[in-house]
């Protein structure tokens, strides 16, 4: 568990936070390093790829040095400037934490993106590397940290 993570940790420390975006319902996408553009299946240009990212699919937060700025049950208008907020900010940290792991992406400007599950199930968030020429990806699964198929 602490491999795959720690893989990451590697991988993601020093890179700038390219693009965030939102993905389906309140799922969020951070994309760390240098962008590769996307294609969507009916052909249609579809969201830029960093060679490290992390998706949310719900339940997280964004804050900064004293608060909450937003999260994932805030009002969504609040959601695009503090996305904007991220973009250009250098990783510092990628780390899990309790007893089903979250996830923790920490950034220059004292930013941080955090998951946190309310609900029945795992904490939904996926990390991934696609950097080499097989894509690897992880996530929180029955409490412990697994690659993904």
């Amino acid at each position: 568990m602490n491999d795959l993570i720690e893989h990451f940790r590697t991988a993601a420390c020093g890179l700038a936070v390219a693009h965030v975006w939102r993905g389906h319902g309140s799922a969020l996408f951070v994309e760390l390093g240098a962008l590769t553009s996307t294609t969507r299946r009916v052909g249609s240009p579809g969201q830029p790829e960093g060679e490290i990212g992390l998706m949310i699919e719900w339940s997280w937060r964004i804050e900064d040095a004293r608060s909450i700025a937003c999260g994932s049950w805030s009002d969504e208008a609040l959601w695009q400037p503090s996305f904007d907020r991220l973009v250009g900010r250098e990783v510092i940290d990628l780390t899990t934490f309790g007893r089903l792991p979250e996830v923790m992406l920490s950034l220059s400007g004292d930013l941080h993106v955090v998951s946190f599950m309310t609900a029945e199930g795992d904490p939904e968030w996926s990390l991934f590397d696609r950097r080499g020429p097989k894509p690897i990806t992880i996530g929180s699964r029955s409490g412990t940290i697994t690659e993904e198929v």
